[in-house]
């Protein structure tokens, strides 16, 4: 018997059992389809983390207070309050590779424009933060280094707080209160969507100086309502190349230790944080969980393998007659061995391809649910449909050397 008639009998085999062979291959399809799902979703969702990192800036470092430490608790970066002003005007002088600075104060505000009520973020920055934040100004402008200096109460709002304040209109010109005090509405940013840290559109943002010296600290201060800042939040930094991240930063850790008058023995009262190390942080991650979840699911593959040996030892059961018959009249022992490993192999490579159109059908509607950029790529595809073919074939080996070892005279008188 020549391999195109091993295979005619086999699919013959197969089609006389449908509903047998479907219950069969729900192993198979299920563990495809959630190995290809899996891996495009988490494809997906690391892409989105990547996205959400990149907004912030690609060669972006950012300077953070140190962390202080009572005894042996510590209480996170940013409660040591090292940074001032004069270290964020510093930096730029004393550092080649560094392309610009933004010094950030970070609060919290009340907004109110009539009868309209929100709170968000609001942000204190320089004239420098669009491009080292990566924002772009959709209507009105940005704020000059004259509001700067003089400490003008201007603000430059995001999409999402006034759509909150305003619906569809135009808030360039309108003047709003920010913890009691007036600003006047200069320019809005356009959408970024969800970042790492926080909703970039819902949040404002006004002159560095203004918010250290002339802002209310609002209801929730503890340090009273109207006291002035004299340390920032963070500083933002901008690198002049991807390339010269590394030197931007030992630069900028140079000069702050010794505006910080800080001793060869002595730590850093500051943390500097690399845009570049924390996209290969999330890349790993995202790797890693990947990994994970797919040798979760390849388990559920395994499973569907062993319900194929379990179905094939049934069938050369049931056909152990057939088989004595067949040997009777000429078969020799690779035409029922090839007989049944195409049926074996036959079954979990169909199921291979219905899980994988179910996978990728899973993962785009998943997707689009959560908004993360649908990623599908070929290798999953293709390793999944060959790891299924491979599970067929191991799973059926058993099954179909039993039945090509069948004695043909003890095959015939079974009933």
């Amino acid at each position: 018997m020549n391999l195109i008639e091993c295979i005619r009998v086999a699919l013959t085999g197969l089609v006389a059992n449908k509903m047998r062979s479907l219950l069969t291959m729900l192993g198979v399809i299920i563990g495809v389809a959630a190995i290809v799902a899996i891996v495009a979703i988490t494809d997906g969702a690391r892409a989105d983390s990547l996205r959400r990192v990149q907004s912030l800036g690609s060669n972006v470092l950012t300077v953070f207070s140190g962390s202080q430490r009572r005894g042996a608790v510590s209480f996170g970066f940013g409660s040591m309050q090292s940074l001032r002003m004069g270290d964020a005007e510093a930096i730029p002088k004393a550092c080649p590779a560094v392309a610009r600075v933004n010094p950030e104060v970070r609060r919290t505000g009340q907004i109110k424009y009539n009868n309209q009520n929100t709170s968000c973020s609001v942000m204190g920055v320089g004239v420098d933060w669009p491009h080292v934040r990566s924002f772009k100004i959709e209507r009105g402008r940005f704020f000059t280094q004259q509001d700067v200096r003089s400490m003008r109460l201007t603000a430059v709002i995001g999409p999402t707080t006034a759509r909150n304040l305003f619906g569809e209109a135009n808030p360039v010109g309108r003047r709003i209160r920010i913890n009691g005090a007036l600003f006047l509405i200069i320019g809005q940013t356009q959408p970024k969507g969800t970042a790492m840290f926080g909703d970039p559109d819902d949040q404002i943002a006004i002159p560095v100086t203004t918010a250290m010296k002339r802002l209310p600290r609002g209801t929730g201060s503890s340090t009273g309502s109207s006291a002035p800042m004299d340390t920032l939040s963070m500083i933002g930094i901008e690198a002049k190349t991807m390339e010269m991240i590394p030197m931007a930063k030992q630069e900028v850790e140079t000069v702050l230790r010794r505006r910080h008058h800080l001793g060869a023995a002595s730590d850093n009262d500051f943390i500097i944080r690399d845009q570049a190390e924390l996209m290969q942080q999330t890349e790993e991650q995202g790797q890693l969980f990947t990994r994970l979840l797919t040798g979760i699911a390849a388990v559920s593959l395994l499973v569907g393998g062993i319900g194929i040996m379990n179905i094939m030892l049934v069938s050369v059961t049931e056909r152990t007659r057939e088989i004595g018959i067949r040997k009777a009249i000429g078969a020799k022992y690779v035409d029922i061995l090839l007989q049944f490993l195409i049926e074996s192999i036959t079954l979990s490579s169909t199921g291979g391809l219905v899980g994988i159109g179910g996978g990728v059908l899973a993962s785009y509607v998943m997707t689009q649910q959560w908004g993360w950029p649908w990623v599908v790529t070929w290798w999953p595809l293709a390793l999944s449909f060959f790891f299924a073919m491979a599970v067929g074939l191991f799973f059926g080996v058993y099954p179909a050397r039993k039945a090509a070892l069948l004695d043909p005279i003890e095959a015939l008188r079974y009933e």
